[in-house]
């Protein structure tokens, strides 16, 4: 029995048995699977299983932080609207919260509004922050400062001895909040504080922390976009428009079939996968290895498209970048 299937099982005897399973976070769950991120896929298959078993989770998995932790519950009967939620196919929300940010789940540090402005100073300098909140409680929060404030102040001379006198009044979202109604916000401000239903601060995220989200997320988008580039120019006027509309996928058959740019990168495989029209290529590369690839491309194309902040696994970026640069060296040396 797999490691899953032996967990999910013990899990949904403790329920029937009336017994609270532990937490776990959702980082382990994913492992109990083999997976490492919430990808296409993997969500789609966790939650066949869970349905399977009769469970679901609170709060769902695939839109909680990866490292937050999730209880485990007995699913609603099926009909219902909250079964529906449960398993993902109606209800559950897709909105790309900012809680699901690492950087908004690590505690801020903070000082004391009758800190001394050199406390502060050192606090930033030691951890290359650009501000701090100023709190005197986990829910207290009393204003933030930042280099902006400090300077602002020395600049026109004015009294600058506790922190209490150079800060100002802190950018607060709730940790629902869209990741991108966020931006706005940190654009303007340069950051914002991220507070919790039980109204602590559970961290700060920076235009620093969204510059290196989403340079992490662009670029598996722009290598999928390199590689069906590349793939279009390998097949450009090597077919016939019968053989490009004998590609195209059964059912849809009001789209219009012109050229492989046309085409999806699923009907490009099964366009190249006869021997005979693999030979219209003149490509002297192993067919198998690489329609193999291309299907494996297909796979995390998905997973680059379902936009989550958790990213790619290392080993799908790596597998993006050489594939993208073995279509290049094709192309250097004039294969195609």
């Amino acid at each position: 029995m797999s490691v899953y299937e032996e967990k999910l099982s013990a899990i949904a005897a403790q329920l029937k048995k009336g017994v609270a399973p532990s937490r776990e976070t959702v980082r382990t769950f994913l492992l109990w699977f083999g997976a490492e991120r919430r990808g296409y896929n993997v969500v789609r298959r966790v939650r066949s299983v869970l349905k399977r078993h009769g469970l679901t989770t609170t709060p769902d998995f695939e839109y909680t932080w990866l490292d937050g932790t999730i209880a485990f519950l007995a699913a609603p009967p099926e009909g219902t609207g909250t079964a529906a939620a449960a398993s993902g196919t109606a209800a559950a929300d897709p909105t790309f919260r900012i809680g699901r940010l690492d950087a908004a789940n690590k505690a801020p540090i903070s000082v004391k509004p009758d800190a001394t402005l050199q406390q502060a100073v050192t606090i930033m300098l030691t951890n290359d922050f650009s501000q701090l909140p100023v709190m005197t409680g986990p829910r207290d929060l009393k204003g933030m400062v930042s280099w902006k404030t400090i300077g602002s102040r020395l600049a026109l001379k004015r009294p600058c001895v506790n922190v209490r006198d150079a800060m100002e009044p802190a950018q607060v979202v709730s940790v629902d909040e869209s990741l991108f109604d966020a931006i706005s916000r940190i654009a303007s401000h340069d950051y914002v504080l991220v507070q919790a239903s039980d109204k602590t601060y559970t961290g700060i995220v920076t235009a620093s922390d969204f510059n290196f989200q989403f340079q992490a997320l662009a670029e598996p988008f722009l290598l999928v976009g390199e590689i069906e580039n590349g793939l279009r120019r390998i097949l450009h006027q090597k077919f016939n428009l019968k053989e490009l509309e004998e590609a195209k996928a059964p059912g849809d058959d009001g789209r219009t079939i012109e050229s492989p740019s046309d085409l999806t990168l699923g009907e490009h495989v099964r366009l190249i996968e006869p021997e005979k029209r693999w030979k219209k290529l003149k490509i002297e590369i192993d067919r198998v290895e690489f329609l193999q690839r291309l299907n494996r491309v297909r796979d995390v194309r998905n997973d680059v498209m379902h936009f989550d902040p958790d990213g790619l696994s290392p080993d799908d970026l790596v597998f993006l970048r050489e594939f993208a640069q073995f279509l290049k060296r094709l192309r250097d040396v004039g294969a195609v």
